[in-house]
């Protein structure tokens, strides 16, 4: 099994974990932020001297890859790389909105079974970005900035429910009025959720480029709207 270091500061949570035969081991969370730049080197260095103290070898390094806010995914993606870099170790990147899905597979065992996912991340105003997937984090739609009204999602609402959460689904619950509109409160991006997609996709070889990769976002999402959060 493998021993993988996780990054993710795509919002105001900066959150690192280290996960170990699909056990996390270590798990370091701030919801008081944004306060990567103070508090992302200091979790790493932690959650790196827990590894090394307890003699596990890394093997891995996870990172959230967006969409997120500009200054906090360059600070996390800049420390992955660095790490995997120094060590020589692997570097995944892990889609944020399918890492927002997985605390609803693990705690929402009450939605129905046939329920599509909508993971938002906000982009100020009425607007999002936003993926969908089915329960088995099958990508329905890829991700793309969403202006939301009534309308939006009526393709999938129609279907049947649809699960809305994330930092920018509070917002919506007023505008997606529709019977089969589901909301979650509380779901955030954390580094101890990622372990299961990291595991998986290093089992499948699907790693970054550690000297050329760079946040999801930042290479497609520049000249779409929203505008808001790319300088946030």
């Amino acid at each position: 099994m493998s021993c993988i270091l996780h990054i993710e500061t795509s919002t105001k949570v900066c959150s690192v974990a280290v996960s170990e035969d699909s056990r996390v081991i270590f798990d370091k969370a701030d919801f008081e932020g944004p306060n990567h730049a103070t508090l992302c080197g200091v979790f790493v260095e932690e959650a790196l001297s827990f590894a090394e103290s307890h003699a596990i070898p890394l093997d891995a390094v996870a990172v959230s890859e967006g969409p997120g806010s500009y200054t906090g995914l360059r600070i996390g993606v800049s420390m992955a790389k660095g790490v995997a870099y120094g060590r020589g170790v692997s570097l995944i990147a892990v889609p944020t909105l399918k890492l927002l899905s997985v605390p609803v597979l693990l705690y929402h065992d009450e939605l129905p079974d046939e329920s599509l996912f909508v993971p938002m991340i906000d982009a100020r105003r009425m607007e999002v970005y936003a993926a969908v997937y089915d329960r088995a984090l099958r990508e329905v739609r890829a991700t793309q900035a969403d202006v939301v009204d009534g309308d939006t999602y009526h393709e999938w609402l129609e279907r049947g429910s649809v699960c809305f959460f994330g930092p920018g689904a509070e917002k919506c619950r007023t505008v997606i009025t529709h019977p089969n509109a589901i909301f979650l409160d509380n779901i955030q991006p954390q580094a101890k959720y990622m372990q299961p997609l990291a595991e998986l996709s290093l089992a499948k070889g699907e790693t970054a480029d550690v000297a050329y990769f760079e946040p999801f976002y930042l290479k497609d999402f520049m000249a779409t709207k929203p505008k808001d959060l790319l300088h946030s």
